[in-house]
């Protein structure tokens, strides 16, 4: 009960804040500069809202639910009381704008989000009770090595599957061949492993698809594979190293393990579905149910372990609808510096509203973004679904401070593998893009951040598409 109360109190201040708006116009010239309506010092509510959001998620671990919930009603509350034209309503399903033109809402996403989770949940179950974990270990190598395999397993599965999925089948895997002793730098290692192998893979994250739904070329984008490889090959080691150090009791199985294969089909028809349905619908959620449906009359599935997943589900739906609610009017001028900075951002901003950012405002380097907002959300557990999935399995990994202090290899290896990007493939914002949405050239001095980019405006027909 003390938590909450100091939950509500974190929350809370975010609300006072607001209320100074309504102060305004009694206050003399000068202070009404400094308090507006939307502002306070020129910083948006929404975004001091939303900081405080991630301060009670960092502090209060073990709440998280409870604290997305209170936050995103906080940022609600503001936008209904003091600004105009705001619907829940219109964010969710859609508008007609001035021009006439319909913008799509965004329901369909935080459907996906509410049925995958959970049915990733069950999918793992099936995966662990399908006994093909507990046969792992006769064909990895042993010691720290047998770590390292795993994770770029994780790697490649990820390539053509969601970031969840293999996320959480590396899960199962590490929980069976370490007997549920998984170091929380390894559980990290699993995420950033699962986000890495989506980066280069326009079917293996949500923001790779996306820009591939934008026009750009996907084997331009593949180019992503290069610091992701980069990347896992040092998280992997440094991950390895410390789940070896941790425990170096693995299961060992005792005579033969007979693998349910009904259980194997499941899990390979769930996958399917879940690929099919995000290259031709782009909703894999129901693919997976489908499947999971369907295989129920030949399996018996455990469904309590969707409701497991609820309360993660509920913060990450939570937490991404908040962040969408942060106006972010715009992003950096194209260059070097703010592709790293924006890789940074994406461990605490949701990568999929950034992503539309940056392809509204063009010219970025789209092999380069595209590991910069899939791998840099591995920074923090919440950077990304994978992490808040992950974390589902083993809640001692929801710690702000462990994962900065355990994963700390995370960053260290973004950092080596965007700067392997731009010293073998460099900065070239011109490749990839259809012929519409060509960029003008920029200068080296633009590219690496030293002066700003005034010539790049977005081609009109995507203007209005936003």
């Amino acid at each position: 009960m003390p938590h909450l109360i100091k939950m509500f109190a974190v929350i809370a201040l975010g609300l006072i804040a607001c209320s100074n708006v309504a102060l305004a116009d009694s206050l003399t010239e000068s202070a009404s500069a400094i308090f507006t309506r939307t502002t306070i010092y020129g910083i948006r509510y929404e975004i001091i809202i939303f900081s405080l959001i991630l301060v009670g998620v960092a502090i209060f671990y073990n709440k998280t639910m409870q604290v997305a919930v209170v936050g995103l009603l906080a940022l609600c509350f503001y936008k209904y009381e003091f600004l105009t034209d705001f619907s829940v309503i219109q964010k969710l399903f859609g508008y007609t704008n001035a021009e006439g033109e319909f913008v799509k809402g965004s329901w369909n996403t935080y459907l996906n989000l509410a049925l995958m989770l959970p049915g990733f949940s069950i999918l793992a179950n099936i995966f662990e009770e399908s006994k093909f974990p507990a046969v792992l270990p006769r064909y990895l190598p042993s010691g720290m090595m047998g770590g390292m395999v795993l994770l770029i397993f994780v790697f490649t599965l990820s390539t053509f599957l969601d970031n969840i999925a293999a996320a959480m089948i590396g899960c199962s895997m590490a929980a069976t061949l370490y007997k549920n002793k998984v170091h929380i730098g390894y559980v990290a290692a699993i995420c950033a492993a699962s986000n890495a192998g989506g980066a280069g893979s326009v079917v293996g994250d949500t923001t790779t698809t996306l820009i591939w739904i934008y026009g750009k070329d996907p084997l331009v984008l593949a180019h992503a594979f290069l610091p992701a490889i980069v990347a896992l090959l040092i998280v992997a080691f440094f991950g390895a190293r410390q789940q070896y150090k941790y425990t170096q009791d693995t299961f060992v199985p005792a005579g033969s393990v007979q693998i349910d294969k009904k259980r194997i089909i499941l899990v390979g028809l769930i996958l399917a579905g879940a690929i099919i349905f995000n290259y031709f619908f782009e909703f894999p959620a129901i693919g997976i149910w489908l499947a999971i449906l369907a295989g129920s009359f030949f399996v018996k599935v455990n469904f309590r372990e969707g409701l497991n997943a609820i309360d993660s589900t509920v913060f990450l739906v939570c937490l991404v609808f908040c962040a969408e609610l942060v106006p972010i009017d715009s992003v950096p001028d194209a260059s070097i510096l703010s592709t790293m900075a924006i890789g940074f951002v994406s461990a605490v901003f949701n990568n999929i509203p950034l992503t539309q950012l940056c392809l509204i405002k063009g010219g970025y380097d789209w092999a380069l973004i595209s590991y910069a907002v899939g791998f840099g959300g591995s920074m923090i557990w919440f950077g990304s679904s994978a992490g808040v999935a992950v974390c589902n399995m083993f809640p001692k990994a929801r710690s702000f401070m462990n994962w900065l202090r355990y994963g700390w290899h995370i960053p260290f290896a973004f950092l080596i593998g965007f700067g392997a990007y731009l010293l073998v493939i460099g900065w070239d914002p011109m490749k990839g893009n259809p012929p519409d949405q060509m960029p003008q050239p920029i200068t080296k001095e633009e590219a690496i951040g030293n002066s700003q980019i005034h010539h790049n405006p977005l081609p009109e027909q995507v203007q209005v598409q936003e």
